[in-house]
């Protein structure tokens, strides 16, 4: 039997699967029990691609001027779910909704930062940078707080992300890599014992032409393969939900990740994406699907962390690179904005509306005007929560938000 690059992938990690730059593989998972007892703060980030229709989100629904603006797309008062006399919940986000109730969501309005960039790709990677294209970008902001974070080589990964997708910038460190996976199947050697047995070896003896990062991990501890795949069996039979999960992608990703947090995992950093919110034509429908996967998947998760015993370490975070217009288009979308909300979940977040909603009729080329710069909200999660000093990390000085409650 021949078992190539391609078939190992396969059944493993796809992306930057070795750990430390310069140092052994890492046994990230192998070793999760003996730190079960510490109580370091998780951080989730969900990353909304395609700039999210905040207006739809979070919705204005007494303006005249949110009306007039959006004869297509506007949310009758009668259907939001109120947070207040001014402000309501899309009618798809009921799992927001029961969160806020239950005092374990925080919105931060009008979120965004000077002179914006409307391309997805720049805006994005503004976001995951704190700097602009003119600058050298050689690691995310949040890469650069594992550096803080992280001093030596661990047996847990102290970031993952969980995706099929190229890795987010945001990510990148410059001493450290994190892993990528699509799911916990992916590191599970499929069959026997002796077929597992003869896999590894194959691949350990194999020559290979181009270098590979997953390959050299393998090649140079084969018995960390094998905890690796035994230790995920343990966590898929151990781990019994306390909340109802969507079948939905973003759902079953949160899963995963309340998987690997019950089963002891010292990792501080999670990172999921959805795609889908460039509504540029017939908005509604596609939005409403993508609100409803957001809000059941966030508050199944939050919900079952606490059932868990684990809701006052973990926060998630929910962003996206820029709003939409306040007008709507011809085709019944919305185009390129601004200005949006921010979402956080868990039992310490300062639950409730934080800001104002910006203002609908002082505009900036027809686009809603930010008063909370992205940048004090990480400032914020840095400082709040991971216990980093966010200056050196976000590149300057900025006033964090208030978000944590205790």
């Amino acid at each position: 039997m021949q078992f190539t690059r391609r078939d190992f992938l396969g059944l493993t990690v796809t992306g930057s699967a070795i750990y430390g730059l310069g140092s052994t593989a890492p046994r990230f998972l192998a070793h999760a029990a003996e730190r079960a007892g510490e109580q370091d703060r998780v951080l989730v980030v969900i990353q909304l691609s395609g700039g999210n229709d905040g207006l739809n989100t979070v919705i204005p629904f007494r303006h005249d001027v949110y009306r007039k603006s959006r004869p297509q797309l506007a949310l009758a008062a009668d259907r939001v779910l109120k947070i207040d006399d001014e402000l309501g919940f899309h009618p798809e986000l009921t799992g927001l909704a029961r969160l806020l109730e239950a005092g374990e969501l925080a919105i931060v309005q009008g979120v965004g930062y000077p002179n914006p960039n409307r391309s997805h790709f720049e805006s994005m990677d503004i976001w995951h940078t704190c700097q602009r294209k003119t600058d050298q970008r050689l690691d995310g902001w949040l890469g650069r707080a594992i550096d803080r974070l992280q001093h030596e080589p661990s047996s847990d990964a102290i970031a993952l992300h969980l995706g099929e997708k190229k890795q987010p910038f945001a990510l990148t460190s410059q001493h450290w890599r994190v892993p990528s996976v699509r799911s916990l199947e992916q590191f599970r050697l499929q069959g026997n014992q002796e077929t597992q047995a003869q896999t590894i070896k194959q691949l350990v003896e194999s020559k290979r032409s181009n270098s590979s990062d997953l390959l050299d991990f393998v090649q140079s501890s084969t018995a960390t393969a094998v905890d690796v795949s035994q230790r995920f069996d343990q966590i898929g039979k151990s781990y019994q939900p306390k909340a109802e999960y969507p079948e939905s992608a973003l759902g079953q990703k949160l899963k995963t990740v309340a998987q690997l947090i019950d089963a002891g995992l010292s990792t501080r950093i999670y990172y999921v994406e959805v795609d889908g919110f460039d509504t540029h034509a017939q908005q509604a429908p596609a939005h409403e699907s993508l609100l409803r996967e957001v809000g059941n998947a966030l508050a199944a998760f939050t919900t079952d962390m606490g059932g868990q015993g684990q809701g006052d370490r973990v926060l998630s975070v929910c962003f996206s690179e820029f709003g939409r217009r306040v007008q709507e288009n011809a085709s019944s979308g919305t185009d390129h904005g601004t200005a949006g909300p921010m979402i956080l979940a868990g039992a310490k977040v300062k639950a409730g509306l934080i800001g104002e909603h910006p203002s609908l009729t002082d505009l900036e080329q027809g686009d809603l005007k930010f008063h909370t710069d992205f940048r004090q909200v990480y400032a914020g999660i840095l400082e709040q929560w991971l216990e980093c000093e966010s200056p050196s990390i976000l590149g300057g000085e900025f006033e964090p938000v208030s978000l944590i409650d205790g």
